[in-house]
């Protein structure tokens, strides 16, 4: 049944923004439940509108009006809460107009107002985590929804919740490379890739361009590598680079990311959940630096899932120097077979058809409520 009039199976909403650690995922199930023949509108706010640009063209982008309690000075934790309760009241309006089949949040406080308006309007509701610790958003609303969907498993229990395992999506372009050979490091030019989040970034600028130039002078004469840096951060990063004899792409942003995980033999990264599920699904060998100022510490938790597999090194904040960094890389670069075993485990923990178990909990929903 079409409750919505928007297409032959309905339209589902996805409410998700802040970063790419909620929006990716929340792209990778847009394009999975366009090919099955819904139609689908994503809700977030401005700073969750500047990821939108991968999402499919036929996706409806709504933004609300949200606010973090928690970011900014006196004045905007202030009126946080007022601009919360303008974008649930908007929410409400045009669930009233346009009744979703199923409400999707992905976490962040540009999820509130939709989950709150599908509470209130009585639509079927779920969640889906992407950490091993879950947000606050997440927390304080997963009693009020059918189900929640977790990346990983939980370090905490989430009390009145209706939980399923089912791993994190990822884009329909990294699923297309998932499992791709992996060619171990050896005599021959190799690729690092540096994937530094939009959180916690400038410390890879710091510390990685050093790493690469204390590296034994045949590897690092081997070595290409893609940074991905913040904007102002980029000219820094290029230079050290270009100082120490290295071909570096250095980009705020990178659109071809599968391609380049694909390619590389070594990765450094933050460890959002969605980084590690689109290393893990291609299956590349990484060294982790948890950003150490994630709410709930909960990029440490992540990290663990992997190293505890013996799937990626950790390295933490604290313990982070060009020294460490330098040494763990040329382990790897120069340790084909452990690179190797590395690349094999990750690929092992790799869910990439964790979008075809979130699509069709979404279709159960929408079924029960028919």
């Amino acid at each position: 049944m079409d409750v919505t009039g928007a297409g032959a199976r309905g339209r589902v909403l996805l409410a998700a923004g802040g970063t790419g650690g909620h929006m990716f995922p929340a792209q990778a199930l847009a394009e999975e439940l366009l090919a099955r023949g819904w139609a689908v509108t994503l809700s977030t706010d401005a700073r969750g509108a500047r990821f939108t640009e991968g999402f499919p063209a036929t996706v409806r982008v709504e933004t609300v009006s949200s606010a973090s309690p928690g970011r900014g000075g006196a004045v905007m934790r202030a009126v946080a809460p007022l601009r919360i309760g303008a974008g649930i009241a908007a929410a409400v309006l045009r669930m009233a107009l346009r009744p979703p089949a199923v409400v999707v949040g992905f976490g962040g406080y540009p999820s509130v107002p939709a989950l709150v308006a599908a509470w209130i309007m009585r639509r079927p509701r779920m969640i889906h985590e992407q950490n091993a610790v879950p947000g606050r958003v997440n927390r304080a609303l997963a009693c009020r929804v059918e189900r929640v969907a977790c990346g990983l498993a939980l370090a905490q229990p989430l009390p009145g919740a209706v939980v399923a395992d089912i791993g994190n999506p990822v884009r329909a372009e990294v699923r297309a490379r998932a499992g791709a050979p992996y060619i171990p490091p050896g005599d021959y030019p190799l690729s690092l890739l540096v994937i530094g989040g939009s959180q916690g970034a400038r410390l890879f600028t710091d510390v990685v361009p050093e790493a690469v130039a204390r590296l034994p002078a045949d590897l690092r004469g081997r070595l290409r590598v893609a940074h991905q840096a913040r904007g102002e951060d980029a000219g820094r990063a290029a230079a050290a680079y270009e100082a120490a004899g290295v071909p570096a792409e250095v980009e705020p942003f990178f659109t071809d990311i599968a391609r380049r995980l694909s390619e590389a033999q070594l990765v450094i990264s933050r460890a959002g959940a969605s980084s590690i599920a689109d290393i893990a699904a291609i299956g590349r060998p990484a060294i982790l630096i948890p950003f150490a100022a994630a709410a709930g510490d909960h990029q440490t938790a992540n990290a663990r899932v992997l190293a505890e597999a013996d799937a990626a090194v950790t390295i933490a904040e604290s313990a982070l120097d060009a020294g460490v960094l330098s040494a763990q890389m040329a382990a790897l670069l120069q340790g084909p077979d452990v690179a190797g075993a590395m690349a094999e485990r990750a690929a092992r923990f790799g869910r990439p058809d964790a979008v075809v178990a979130l699509a069709d909990l979404v279709e159960s929903l929408a079924r029960g409520a028919q």
